[in-house]
């Protein structure tokens, strides 16, 4: 296996371990300490879960399964375009049964059901602005290895049918510089942070203006907590407290690297951190992870948590070892 193949598996891997990780979390903070006390390895969601009640452990969500069908279809066509980003989170909508679906994000529902409905892809995501775009993106920032410019270019192009709005491409884009980052063998953790910084500045310029806080500056505040000389579990309260972990993207992202930076880039600690951070930790960790696994490579994730993700079948449906071959050859031709 290629260090950059290593990588991207390793984003990829990441962004699972992360989602299923965070998955049984409760939205509030104190719920999930009273029910778990730590969360410290895959756990099934509780019967009362709001969202994901009946998934088993180590289960992933529409988070991993929406990156992975667009890096299916970014495969398939030679990189990025708007015409498989439709096709791969519609494709995704229709054979996840997404009318009914609990998991379907506001944005991406609202957006797809415009898609479906015969409205211009370019239109259809402009009112999206939360989450949904920033925890599908970790294969756009695979596929444009070091090339952080180029990633949020990508970035923007895969926000565009549900999240066309200048906050959401903001978080997005600052996730996609942040791998691409990542992906560099010398890359350290001040750098991938530096990039996504950068990403989220870049990215705010694009779409439709919306209503949002600065997503780079609340990423410093994010970093800021994250390096506070206290307990973790402090952090992670003030992390819940200031910074946020709701659908907002000017919440989810800055959290995101927060626990990250908390975490020093070790996937695991990362997962585990943003699973008891709570809120929609599922996707704090899918982007946190994606970042994490990227930069640390597919060997720092253990085969003990290798092995159960690969037992659930919707991991085993994405094929996601040939996917990231695939997806290292292709970035290989990008450059």
């Amino acid at each position: 296996m290629t260090s950059r193949q290593d990588k991207i598996l390793g984003g990829l891997y990441g962004q699972a371990l992360g989602d299923a990780w965070g998955m049984p979390a409760y939205f509030d903070f104190d719920d999930t300490r009273r029910a778990f006390g730590w969360i410290e390895g895959f756990l099934p969601a509780p019967d009362d879960h709001e969202v994901h009640k009946g998934l088993p452990a180590a289960r992933i969500t529409d988070d991993s399964e929406q990156a992975f069908s667009l890096a299916t279809e970014y495969v398939k066509e030679g990189g990025v375009t708007l015409e498989a980003t439709v096709r791969a989170i519609v494709g995704w909508y229709d054979r996840t049964g997404g009318d009914e679906s609990p998991y379907v994000g506001p944005s991406t529902r609202r957006g797809i059901q415009a898609l479906k409905r015969g409205v211009d892809p370019r239109e259809a995501g402009r009112m999206g602005d939360t989450n949904g775009a920033a925890m599908r993106v970790s294969p756009v920032g695979l596929l444009h290895p070091n090339d952080p410019l180029a990633a949020v270019e990508a970035a923007y192009i895969s926000c565009i049918p549900t999240h066309h709005t200048n906050v959401a491409i903001s978080g997005a884009s600052a996730v996609a510089a942040a791998i691409s980052v990542a992906l560099h063998d010398s890359a350290t953790l001040d750098s991938v942070i530096a990039a996504g910084i950068l990403g989220a500045e870049l990215g705010r310029q694009k779409g439709f203006k919306w209503i949002g806080a600065s997503i780079a500056r609340r990423i410093e505040l994010a970093v800021n907590i994250a390096h506070k000389p206290v307990e973790p579990l402090a952090r992670l309260r003030e992390l819940y407290d200031v910074v946020g972990t709701s659908l907002a993207t000017s919440e989810t992202v800055p959290a995101a690297f927060g626990v990250l930076a908390m975490a020093q880039g070790d996937p695991v600690q990362t997962a585990c951190y943003a699973a008891n951070l709570s809120g929609d930790a599922d996707t704090v960790g899918a982007i946190a992870c994606a970042i994490a696994g990227a930069f640390k490579g597919f060997a720092a994730i253990p085969a003990t948590y290798v092995d159960q993700l690969d037992s659930d079948p919707i991991m085993i449906s994405y094929h996601v070892r040939d996917l990231a071959r695939s997806m290292a050859q292709l970035g290989d031709l990008s450059k």
